[in-house]
């Protein structure tokens, strides 16, 4: 019987084949799924491909993520506790600075630390602030938010801190000063420090030139470990409201654990998008501020798994994330999480700092943050998240690179926030 030649061919190429695919599997050519998209995966490599289903995705699309964010840094103060305030360093004697907190618990942060410092520096008694929301007449007292005990304790011996003024100092009128935020040494010497000598009685309004946290060189120590032991030890929620934040962030994780997955925090607003805060004068969107599709996109980009617990800080649902929704099931906005009996307090319009207290608190404790809206919010949780080891927060960005690393905030690959001159 005539062999065909073809047949040969053919067999000698099947074979061949074979020998091949044998020597890839025995020199691991061929990773493991949840190997595939590691940090060491290439474009090419993500973008061949093919995921035909969630379950897939769920083990394939996770490696790059899910190595990236079990890893936490173990940090410690750097500062130390300023020393008492001799008598001779404290004139004049009986010295006051009040203030207000306003603009919501992000900014807080900002003015609280700002008054802090030039209150040492001048070695004045600092007020209690009052709370002031964005509507017009809506006020509350220090101690109807914060925990004033633990406030005062942790300034203990570094500023001394009084609930009411005097009522022979209230009748006075004080002296207003403009203090731009992360005041400096110069501008306390140049034009607050006279301004105390002659009306021992100040009012400071803390105003926002810029919302950058870098750090900058400073020759003071006393004043930096002042500004460390304010901006991370001095300002917590009462107790039950901190009670409030924790009962959700247990339920996220309670929700996680059920899919197997990573709670993953998104400061999406898209409330925001159309603010000045995100538009340029000629109307185009700035740079750091990202739509629901735009995040999407990135959470496909870096892939994170379909059964990832999302929260958003977004108050309640919005129809544009219906399709975050969609390929993310566990999405979750304050609205569907937060204890029943609590709604009517915390998600009241005239309540917004409340709500936003809230974000400020689950966005610092989850396994992975994401800011998709620039600014303090951003800046102040990279600060607590880097005083707790928790350094997980990825950006979104313009590139076509599909490793998780590359998208790592750069206040923590370069290190470039000023919480680092804190923690080390």
């Amino acid at each position: 019987m005539a062999v065909d030649p073809r047949q040969v061919v053919a067999g000698f190429l099947t074979l061949s084949m074979f020998v091949m695919l044998g020597n890839m599997i025995k020199h691991d050519h061929f990773s493991s799924p949840g190997n595939e998209l590691g940090l060491e995966a290439t474009a090419a490599e993500f973008n061949t491909m093919k995921l035909d289903d969630n379950a897939e995705m769920d083990n394939i699309n996770t490696g790059g993520v899910e190595n990236l964010m079990d890893a936490d840094e173990e940090v410690k103060p750097c500062w130390v506790k300023p020393s008492p305030r001799t008598s001779a360093e404290t004139q004049p004697a009986n010295g006051f600075v009040t203030f207000s907190l306003t603009m919501g618990p992000e900014y807080h942060i900002s003015q609280i630390t700002d008054a802090v410092v030039v209150a040492r520096y001048l070695g004045a008694t600092l007020v209690l602030p009052d709370i002031r929301g964005t509507e017009l007449g809506n006020k509350r007292k220090f101690q109807d938010m914060y925990s004033v005990d633990k406030f005062v304790r942790s300034l203990d011996g570094v500023v001394e801190v009084v609930e009411e003024l005097p009522d022979e100092v209230s009748a006075k009128k004080p002296a207003l000063i403009r203090v731009p935020n992360r005041v400096t040494e110069s501008f306390i010497t140049d034009t607050i420090q006279p301004m105390f000598q002659t009306n021992n009685y100040l009012r400071l309004a803390i105003i926002f030139p810029s919302v950058s946290l870098r750090p900058r060189e400073t020759n003071n120590n006393d004043l930096d470990a002042t500004a460390c032991l304010a901006m991370f030890t001095g300002l917590e929620l009462k107790h039950e409201y901190s009670e409030v934040a924790r009962k959700m962030s247990d339920k996220l994780k309670e929700i996680s654990k059920k899919s197997d997955g990573k709670v993953l925090a998104i400061d999406l607003r898209t409330d925001l998008l159309d603010t000045k805060g995100c538009k340029t004068t000629r109307g185009a969107r700035r740079k750091g501020c990202y739509n629901t599709d735009e995040v999407l996109g990135f959470l496909r980009t870096v892939g994170f798994s379909a059964n990832t617990t999302i929260y958003l800080t977004e108050t309640w649902w919005h129809k544009d994330l219906n399709n975050l929704k969609e390929e993310f099931p566990n999405t979750y906005t304050k609205d569907d999480i937060i204890p029943s009996e609590n709604k009517g307090e915390f998600l009241k319009s005239s309540n917004a700092d409340l709500a936003r207290a809230l974000d400020l608190e689950i966005c610092s404790q989850s396994d992975v943050f994401v800011p998709a809206i620039a600014g303090l919010f951003y800046g102040h949780v990279t600060g607590k998240r880097i005083a707790s080891g928790h350094t997980q927060i990825l950006v979104p960005q313009s590139s076509a690179s599909t490793q998780a690393s590359d998208y790592i905030s750069t206040y923590i690959s370069s290190k470039n926030h000023l919480a680092y001159k804190c923690y080390c």
